[in-house]
């Protein structure tokens, strides 16, 4: 059986009309060309559809069964036609990205209102999770993509450089350090410091990059929320070793920022993709206007 769309749409217009020539003016088409459509159509189901009379034209039962069924089959496919529209032209869908709490709190709000102000029919989902959930999230598909830090051995999954970050050191403006203009890494080894547990995507970026330069950091307090962070700073138990993304919040806190050098080191920081899924429309404009407007990540 090769039932065909065009054979259903000359079906619905003869019924409709009741008249071969008045169905192919609605359609466009030549009453011969329906004529044979509608022939077509019989020959595939094995049925009559009408009964054909000198100056009559009938549904026949079987017909009068099957013209619901292709006016739904017909609504059904024209609800596709628009809906894969609507989606194509960013008339409605769906982006998702995970990113970590640091990164869905700073850098992603004012991106998604920009593009929600010029795609009303698009939702955006936003997932505020763990670094190291990220990842995962993209690799499931749960995700159209995240952002966070690449990681090499990570083989599905593709980075897309977005924005650079250093690494500071935080403290209370009446810490001693605090009069220094500039910190070098090695003024750190033996200091309290606060920072993420082992196994933090940022803190094993850091630290790898220290080793190579023979450089060892002590954390006193190990908790992995950067707020937290923050706030066991503000409260007088360390300094803290973060990237430049948490000055806002630090300096909201009243406290004190300094650059920290030979070497200075950079966390960065990509959008990450699967490397085998594609992305709708919608989650390609996002992307978009995420690297288009990437300097106002920049620290």
């Amino acid at each position: 059986m090769n039932v065909t769309l065009r054979q259903l749409r000359a079906f619905i217009a003869v019924a409709e009309a009741q008249h071969f020539t008045r169905a192919a003016e609605r359609l466009g088409l030549s009453q011969s060309t329906v004529s044979t459509l509608v022939r077509e159509l019989e020959d595939n189901l094995g049925l009559r559809l009408f009964d054909r009379h000198t100056r009559m034209l009938r549904l026949t039962h079987a017909g009068a069964e099957i013209l619901p069924l292709a006016r739904k089959a017909m609504a059904d496919l024209d609800s596709v036609i628009g809906s894969s529209s609507e989606l194509r032209t960013l008339g409605r869908g769906r982006v998702s990205i995970a990113a970590s709490s640091l990164q869905a709190a700073l850098m992603l709000p004012r991106m998604i209102r920009v593009f929600c102000a010029e795609n009303p029919g698009v939702k955006v989902n936003l997932y505020d999770v763990p670094e190291q959930e990220v990842l995962e999230k993209v690799r499931t598909g749960e995700v159209d993509f995240g952002l966070g830090s690449e990681i090499a051995s990570v083989q599905d999954i593709v980075p897309r450089l977005l924005t650079t970050d250093v690494f500071v050191a935080v403290m209370p403006g009446d810490h001693p350090l605090a009069r220094r203009r500039e910190l070098t890494w090695r003024e750190l080894q033996g200091v309290a410091l606060i920072g993420p547990p082992p196994g933090n995507a940022v803190r094993e970026q850091l630290d790898f990059a220290l080793a190579r330069e023979g450089i060892v950091l002590t954390r006193q307090y190990e908790v992995s929320l950067p707020l937290t962070i923050l706030g066991m700073v503000e409260g007088g138990l360390g300094i803290a070793v973060m990237t430049a993304a948490m000055s806002r919040l630090a300096l909201a806190l009243g406290l004190t920022i300094k650059k920290v050098s030979t070497p200075v080191i950079k966390r960065e920081i990509s959008l990450l993709f699967h490397a085998d899924r594609s992305l709708s429309p919608a989650a390609q404009n996002f992307r978009d206007l995420l690297l288009s407007r990437r300097k106002e990540f920049d620290s």
